[in-house]
């Protein structure tokens, strides 16, 4: 459900995501003539679990080339990010006011080991992510079915009655509530199918049997797992993948510095690799002193959202005037910098991130470049707080983020507010953030949808239910307007009236000034010179994995 891509993460998260329109180095759609040779993809992750119930991968990274679900996504440079037909002959059919969906499966489909692939197979597929001993996946769809809050999967639990097949080409989801998304959810790992006779889910990460064009040939935990061609794949079936590479081969535990390196010089295999993680700052600025380098580098548009939370339920922070005082106080300018400059990040003034349908640009809080100091001073003196606040500000504990924490730390004392920054380790730090009681006023936190909609930048952080039990509303932010807007917005199975009401939410949530938006993050990706049809769209700020292929 999170999807955290800021420099506090950049290594570790960057290849977990993946892992899980401004085009560099070939853009444009992906040359299906081009067939052939083996593909390398770089990655700092030390462990690829491919369980699909597990999975928080993006659906045009590793899993989708392995496993295919009920949708998709359509992912292209300079169009905005579509979800289509998979398995199913379409995105759905609502009906009861869009609390029940029903798919039909496509013709002809067929695992690896040549089997037909049944609805049967995709209900068992959803079941099995709702056992405990499978946690850890995306897990939208578990407190949307009806039952589902309380349902423990099929080892122990039986089937879930609100997921019917009524033959072995019909799916149909009964949910508790109407919700227009339903489509995108369709596309996350947990939609895979799964045959019921070859699960033990102790072991089905490692060789999961394969419904996409690659399946595992091997797969040596920490070191490399290779992928072949899935010879029961139809690719008449499939709108998305080109399967390009005859092999595809994931090498783990490489050193992001040291592969940057390789690909810049280009050499060996280098030619036909590419870097699954962003480059930092300073792997950008060895791309950018090499020119040939530069050329095969290919950067997102704006999009992830980097954030500063302020905690609404404590002390001084539960008063709107005094966070309104630190969303001026704040220096845009010295945080871009800290970031990496305007290279990896552009200010940012809304929730709803770019490249989500229905963003409306605006700004409530114009500070200019540096802040506005002195607006901040009077708002916090007519509070009164005009020198007695201090507030601890949580970061993560590594370089970027305590350099980033320190900007903030900064511009806040230009106001008189004194900032002790606490440096922590990341997994620590969110354990203790989305629990019940946390003892931060402040946290630097980022924040990238794991679907296109503006649903994924605004229910998980801000809807009243989120607050603590492991939810991300970091801000600790209650309003029942909000929430009903929220809720209004998400039954909305109409996307241009649900995008309306997601566009309201972000304005009014933003007046009550629970977070600081501080940037919209650029990633940019290193690929070697033999990588074609390489690019990184609006959304995600990932390369679309299915497409990539390999110049003859």
């Amino acid at each position: 459900m999170r999807r955290h891509v800021t420099a506090a993460i950049a290594v570790a998260a960057a290849a977990t995501l993946a892992l899980t329109a401004c085009a560099g180095g070939g853009g444009g759609p992906a040359k299906t003539d081009d067939t052939g040779g083996t593909l390398t993809i770089l990655t700092s992750a030390t462990q690829i679990n491919l369980d699909p119930a597990k999975s928080q991968n993006l659906a045009i990274t590793t899993l989708g080339l392995l496993e295919r679900r009920l949708t998709t996504w359509d992912i292209q440079p300079g169009r905005a990010a579509k979800v289509v037909p998979d398995l199913a002959t379409d995105t759905g059919t609502a009906t009861d006011g869009g609390k029940t969906w029903t798919y039909t499966l496509k013709d002809g489909l067929k695992f690896a080991d040549g089997t037909p692939i049944t609805a049967q197979d995709i209900k068992y597929g959803v079941e099995r992510s709702f056992a405990p001993e499978l946690s850890g996946g995306l897990g939208y769809h578990k407190s949307l079915l009806v039952g589902g809050e309380k349902y423990q999967g099929p080892y122990t639990g039986g089937d879930l009655a609100s997921i019917s097949t009524p033959d072995a080409k019909t799916i149909v989801f009964h949910l508790n509530a109407p919700y227009g998304d339903w489509p995108w959810i369709a596309s996350m790992p947990a939609f895979a199918p799964v045959p019921k006779a070859k699960d033990n889910p102790q072991t089905y990460g490692e060789n999961p049997v394969a419904t996409g064009p690659y399946k595992v040939a091997s797969n040596k935990q920490g070191t490399a797992l290779e992928l072949v061609r899935n010879t029961h794949w139809d690719k008449s079936t499939d709108p998305v993948r080109t399967a390009g590479p005859d092999r595809i081969i994931f090498k783990e535990s490489q050193d992001v510095a040291t592969s940057t390196q390789s690909l810049i010089s280009d050499a060996g295999s280098a030619k036909t690799s590419f870097l699954a993680t962003y480059l930092g700052a300073a792997e950008l600025n060895l791309v950018n002193k090499n020119p040939d380098a530069k050329k095969r580098l290919a950067t997102s548009e704006a999009g992830p959202i980097t954030y500063l939370a302020m905690n609404t339920q404590r002390g001084a922070l539960k008063d709107v005037a005094v966070r309104q005082a630190i969303e001026y106080t704040i220096d845009p300018k010295a945080f871009i910098i800290a970031q990496g400059g305007s290279q990896a990040a552009i200010r940012a003034t809304t929730l709803i991130t770019p490249g989500i349908p229905g963003r409306v640009e605006y700004d409530l809080y114009p500070a200019g470049d540096d802040g506005d100091v002195a607006k901040a001073k009077r708002l916090l003196a007519a509070a009164g707080h005009a020198t007695d606040l201090s507030l601890t500000l949580w970061a993560a504990n590594d370089t970027s983020s305590q350099a980033q924490a320190q900007a903030i730390a900064q511009g806040l004392e230009r106001a008189g507010i004194k900032v002790t920054i606490t440096p922590m380790d990341l997994t620590n730090m969110y354990t203790e953030a989305t629990g019940d009681n946390p003892g931060y006023d402040l946290i630097l936190s980022s924040w990238q949808p794991d679907f296109p909609s503006a649903n994924g930048n605004i229910q998980p952080l801000f809807d009243s239910s989120q607050v603590g039990g492991g939810g991300y509303n970091l801000s600790r932010y209650a309003n029942p307007d909000v929430d009903a807007l929220i809720d209004q917005a998400t039954a909305a199975v109409d996307p241009a009236a649900a995008q309306q009401l997601w566009a309201q939410a972000d304005k009014r949530i933003m007046q009550d000034a629970p977070i600081v938006p501080l940037t919209y993050a650029k990633q940019s990706f290193l690929r070697g010179g033999s990588v074609d049809d390489f690019f990184v769209a609006s959304f995600p700020a990932y390369p679309n994995y299915l497409t990539v292929t390999l110049k003859q």
